[in-house]
């Protein structure tokens, strides 16, 4: 079947289209998470916003698979990323317990979106001067996953000034982590066509068994471990070279 020359050009602007509709897709579902934070339906905001990050990741895919990479697309993108992964956890770690703290209840939601904004405007800058593999900092949509796995997690009301302070500690260590120059794993780097040794079946299996046994551990968890791997692996580098 030939296509004529007019029906390729709206299919190309429907592929154009179709990341920022993902993209829309972040903001509106960071909207959301902030205004059930508000109402006290933490749980639900927790998991929108894990979507969110799910659909920021498919927005980039889908642009560099149909080859609709733009600079505003790019400009688009940071924008949401500012609102979804940094203005909605904020707010919602707020709302959720940090609001008993007086001036620290909202100093520490702050520097955690000033330090998402900053990580932000760096990956910007630094798109055409780093190695894909790798992010230079803690990713935005990472950080704000981990306190929206936290979220999740159903706390008793006894508990929860407790728990609160150490997810302001939380909160301040990824902020940190974001403007960091540690270096992250990218989704980028995996390959599905890549042939694997069968050794990586033990820890698949140990995530599963997390996964059915313990689900309420399963997203903080995986999140802090994502977190700490940077650090992690600075300290074995700077170990193995010394050696």
């Amino acid at each position: 079947m030939v296509v004529s020359g007019e029906v390729r050009d709206r299919l190309r602007r429907g592929a154009y289209l179709l990341p920022s509709l993902f993209t829309i897709g972040n903001i509106f579902l960071g909207f959301w998470a902030t205004i059930l934070a508000l109402r006290g339906r933490f749980e639900i905001a927790g998991a929108l916003i894990l979507v969110a990050a799910g659909l920021d990741f498919l927005d980039g895919k889908i642009a560099r698979l149909t080859g609709t990479e733009t600079d505003f697309g790019r400009e688009f993108d940071s924008i949401a990323d500012a609102l979804t992964f940094g203005m909605a956890p904020a707010i919602s770690a707020w709302a959720w317990g940090l609001n008993h703290f007086q001036r620290a209840g909202w100093l520490v939601p702050i520097f955690f979106l000033v330090c998402a904004s900053l990580r932000l405007a760096r990956f910007n800058v630094q798109t055409a001067r780093v190695d894909s593999r790798w992010f230079v900092g803690l990713p935005t949509p990472a950080a704000a996953g981990t306190i929206a796995s936290f979220l999740l997690v159903g706390i008793e009301p006894g508990w929860r000034p407790w728990f609160a302070a150490g997810v302001a500690g939380l909160m301040v260590a990824l902020g940190l982590l974001m403007v960091s120059t540690f270096r992250f794993w990218s989704l980028k780097a995996l390959d599905f066509r890549q042939r694997r040794s069968y050794r990586m079946a033990l820890p698949i299996a140990a995530v599963v068994l997390v996964l059915a046994f313990w689900p309420a551990l399963f997203f903080p968890g995986l999140a802090v471990a994502y977190a700490a791997s940077g650090p992690i692996a600075w300290a074995l580098g700077r170990l193995g070279s010394r050696r």
